[in-house]
């Protein structure tokens, strides 16, 4: 296959483009100038690009294929204004599905005119006999109804280290469960068929491709969720890259000790995710210093100390990344020091902490001290710009979603959008780290606009760094000589515009390989 009359930008650290690109066995055979190209390959097939820009193909760095899925099966909640409209929406989801165990994620109360954490009062009221279970949209916070409560045998008496069960003044039960107190209600919680759960999979993965998003970094699976997805590669023709961190059950730790590195066709797993604080929306960040809407709260260390630090060690023998998810200065400040003795033994580990979204200043220099890679969400950052000064007041905002800052001490990130939290959006995602505005322009002036980066340091984090993050930059991430032809054309060239800017791919492909067309 040729590729011509193209505009291609190979992301390598030069920036360079060329015009045409020669392709063979899935590999990139040359690419270069238009004239040089064609008359030096015979082609069975020749695509004329009509100009169009040409990316290696995105990868979202921090994603949940599996969250997502189970999110398109259940009550949608994203996006609801009222604890009423919460409910409307839970009625007419079990009015269609008539389901015995009641499921649905998405709700923030951050966009309620009261913007107070809910309780099960109401819930219990229209579902006194079926469990309801609700995700914050953070995946860090449920609303359970009593029913619920009762099947995972949570009562106001329970106690479990890692998270809160919230009471009321009567010192009974809401219902509102955060971090680790959330683990025996989604224990209860029914799988839903598998079949239904592999086609919302692949309509995930028919969007992807419609962005030109060609690998997800799959932010922390279960043991069994290694078989669906060799299933889904196997029986189902997923080829979407698949860089997989392992959750640290006994099962993964097993399979890790046992497979070392481990990769099969087009999913890859070589890390552990780590759970180290909840969310800063629902007060489960880990500060060194209280909340500011909350005295006296610090957040949540949801797991201790000394178990990540047994989950590093098995790293360190396994030759696996420790991808530890930490939010609050505190939670990112522990990670930075444990992970300092790994930078003695191994100088190219590439431990991650995943969102690293507010760091106190004096800690910035630690990342490329211990080398530790930050990878990071700018959505986020315009996402949480409504109340995020208001958690932890405007001293702390000064090393808070500081991409530019992360840059310029470590000098490369991992960017990705935490979806099914935020849209998949590339474009979003670009919007979001170069002007910190939403989608609508909010707000006006920009969010914190000393730490946006530039458009080029957000494609790379999405393209070359992103295969960085992951040890594939022999394979993917750039499009140069010997690597995967692995790539999107996008129906509009990528600006650095002040205003949103809706894209598309009009052809992706995988090892040169057709899986999404406009034609």
């Amino acid at each position: 296959m040729v590729i011509h009359n193209a505009d291609i930008h190979i992301m390598d650290d030069s920036e360079h483009t060329a015009e045409a690109m020669a392709i063979k066995d899935g590999k990139i055979v040359e690419v270069g100038p238009e004239r040089q190209i064609l008359n030096k390959y015979d082609a069975e097939e020749e695509i004329d690009a009509e100009g169009r820009s040409i990316y290696p193909g995105f990868t979202d760095c921090h994603g949940h294929l599996l969250s997502y899925a189970q999110q398109k099966l259940s009550v949608d909640l994203t996006g609801c204004r009222s604890m009423d409209e919460l409910l409307l929406r839970v009625e007419k989801y079990q009015s269609r599905n008539h389901r015995k165990f009641i499921v649905g994620r998405g709700w923030d109360q951050s966009l309620w005119a009261n913007d107070s954490f809910p309780d099960n009062k109401r819930l219990n009221q229209l579902f006194p006999k079926i469990p309801v279970c609700l995700s914050r949209v953070d995946g860090h916070a449920v609303l359970a109804n009593e029913a619920c409560l009762k099947l995972a045998g949570i009562t106001s008496q329970t106690h479990i280290e890692g998270g809160l069960i919230v009471l009321d003044r009567e010192k009974q039960c809401t219902g509102l469960l955060i971090d680790r107190a959330m683990e025996p209600v989604l224990q209860s919680v029914p799988d839903f068929p598998e079949n239904d759960v592999i086609s919302a999979i692949k309509e995930i993965e028919a969007e992807l491709y419609q962005y030109g998003i060609t690998g997800v970094h799959e932010a922390g699976i279960e043991y069994v969720d290694i078989s669906l997805f060799k299933r889904l590669i196997d029986r189902h023709d997923l080829k979407l890259n698949i860089y997989a961190m392992l959750r640290p059950s006994e099962e993964n730790i097993a399979f890790a000790r046992k497979h070392r590195i481990y990769s099969y066709k087009n999913l890859l797993i070589r890390s552990f995710k780590v759970m180290a604080d909840g969310a800063l929306g629902s007060r489960g960040a880990l500060l060194k210093q209280p909340y500011a809407d909350q005295h006296q709260h610090f957040g949540v260390l949801t797991t201790p100390i000394s178990d990540m630090k047994k989950i590093a060690g098995i790293c360190e023998e396994t030759g696996y990344q420790m991808n530890t998810h930490a939010i609050g200065d505190s939670a990112n400040a522990i990670l930075l020091h444990l992970y300092e003795r790994i930078f003695e033994v191994n100088k190219d580990h590439r431990w991650r902490i995943e969102h690293a979204q507010v760091i106190d200043p004096n800690d910035f220099n630690l990342f490329a001290k211990n080398g530790v890679f930050p990878s990071v969400q700018p959505v986020h950052a315009v996402s949480d710009q409504r109340w995020a000064e208001q958690r932890i007041g405007r001293k702390r905002m000064i090393g808070a979603y500081a991409y530019h800052t992360l840059m310029e001490h470590y000098g490369i990130l991992a960017i990705g959008t935490d979806f099914p939290v935020e849209s998949i959006d590339p474009f979003l995602t670009i919007h979001a780290a170069v002007n910190r505005k939403n989608a609508e322009g909010i707000p006006g002036s920009g969010f914190y606009t000393k730490e946006q980066i530039t458009l080029s340091e957000c494609l790379k984090g999405m393209t070359s760094w992103a295969a960085f993050a992951s040890f594939q930059e022999n394979e993917l991430g750039t499009l140069e000589k010997g690597k995967d032809a692995t790539f999107c054309m996008l129906e509009k060239p990528i600006a650095a515009s002040s205003e949103y800017q809706p894209n598309f791919s009009l052809l992706t492909m995988i090892k040169g390989k057709t899986v999404y067309s406009v034609k």
